[in-house]
């Protein structure tokens, strides 16, 4: 159990609690045994050296039954019994001294004090005595160590759902919004559990109507884009068609940029994992980035195999090419890999911002009017989607965005 769990915290105080109670209940028992224990020995002490007193002539009779009559002791008469009493009674404790001798017996859960004086023998019984109270004692503190069970038990019941909540969470921030968390109840677990669900719903309902915004938009742009393509091959005027052309291949790439965005938070993208060769990702990036294979030097191991969403990863590439094509000095970009890296470097100037920057959607600096801005947006969230790391440095007058942790891809 996790030690910083609420239910680690509430279990340890009670394990706190009982085991202070047991103690508590071990000492108590044992203070309130020798205090009984004490008082018993002084009442019969004092009638012992009372008795012995008077078997001695110190004192007369008179005076032995003022000192004894608070205390309830009469003596067995009937010989026979106090036979059977002396003979089969525990001796709890036994007093020899110079003018006779003293014990203290337990028959049948009674108490006796036994008087010897020379020829003299004479058995008491304790009519006051009760025996010590150990079931009254224990019932009591079973019932209290019941009670703290079960408000323990009830404890752990009450705030049980948490669990089922932080699980439900957990899958909600992995993306999973096919969630059930709704409770019965107007406590504030029920309460947090319903808002939560309530949310997740909402949540449900603008990814949904998004998702579908998305794709009609695309659905309905696709036609004309490819009519007007059509219409384009059939007008004479050089530089109005290319310029015409170059409006309807903005339009594509843009379709295809929103495509690739729906695929990764939508979560379909990864449903179809398996393994690829590293050289024909690469292949097929740079046959989808329509870049001479002159600008681009592959320096992978050709039979290494990654794990991945084959067109998803594609894409990511061939932005990252595009990229690294639109801004390097010479056009050109090296990839490199090794066990745990891909690293797309090409020459020219840093970044003028941090990495972050350019992660949002529609960013793109000032000099760029031939792409989106959405371009690293989408490589960011490819990578996340593949629990890859997406970063930057810059070194050797080199920009070098890397891949990080591909061995997990292995």
């Amino acid at each position: 159990m996790n030690k910083s769990s609420i239910f680690f915290s509430i279990t340890f105080v009670f394990l706190i609690s009982i085991s202070s109670i047991i103690m508590a209940f071990i000492f108590l028992m044992d203070y309130d045994q020798k205090n009984y224990t004490e008082k018993l020995n002084n009442k019969y002490t004092i009638v012992a050296r009372a008795t012995l007193f008077h078997l001695n002539n110190f004192i007369d009779k008179e005076q032995l039954e003022n000192q004894v009559k608070s205390y309830n002791m009469k003596e067995v008469k009937d010989k026979n019994i106090e036979k059977t009493i002396i003979k089969k009674a525990q001796t709890l404790q036994k007093i020899v001294g110079k003018i006779g001798a003293t014990a203290i017996l337990v028959y049948n859960r009674r108490n006796y004090l036994l008087i010897k004086h020379k020829d003299t023998t004479l058995l008491l019984k304790d009519e006051d005595y009760q025996p010590y109270r150990y079931h009254t004692i224990r019932s009591i503190f079973g019932l209290v160590l019941l009670i703290i069970i079960l408000d323990y038990i009830l404890t752990i019941r009450r705030i049980k759902p948490l669990r089922k909540l932080k699980r439900e969470m957990d899958k909600f921030a992995k993306g999973d919004l096919d969630i059930s968390c709704a409770r019965e109840g107007e406590d504030e677990i029920s309460q947090v559990s319903n808002s939560f669900q309530h949310a997740v719903n909402q949540i449900k309902k603008l990814n949904q109507s998004r998702q579908l915004f998305l794709r009609n938009i695309m659905h309905e742009l696709k036609t004309p884009i490819t009519k007007g393509r059509i219409s384009v091959e059939m007008i004479d005027n050089s530089k109005q068609k290319q310029r015409l052309i170059n409006v309807f291949e903005r339009l594509e790439l843009l379709i295809n940029e929103f495509s690739s965005i729906e695929q990764i938070t939508s979560g379909d993208g990864l449903k179809n994992v398996k393994g690829y060769r590293l050289s024909d990702i690469f292949d097929e990036a740079i046959d989808l980035a329509m870049v001479s294979t002159d600008n681009i030097t592959l320096q992978i191991e050709q039979n290494l195999s990654l794990h991945v969403d084959f067109k998803l990863f594609t894409t990511a590439i061939k932005n990252i090419i595009d990229n690294g094509m639109k801004y390097a000095i010479d056009k050109k970009v090296i990839i490199e890999t090794s066990y745990d890296k891909i690293s797309f470097i090409t020459q020219g100037s840093p970044l003028k911002y941090e990495l972050s920057h350019y992660l949002e959607p529609f960013t793109q600096d000032k000099i760029s009017h031939s792409s989106f801005g959405l371009g690293l947006y989408i490589v960011h969230n490819i990578a996340k989607a593949h629990k890859l790391e997406f970063t930057y440095e810059y070194k050797n007058s080199c920009n070098y965005f890397n891949f990080e942790n591909i061995s997990r891809l292995l």
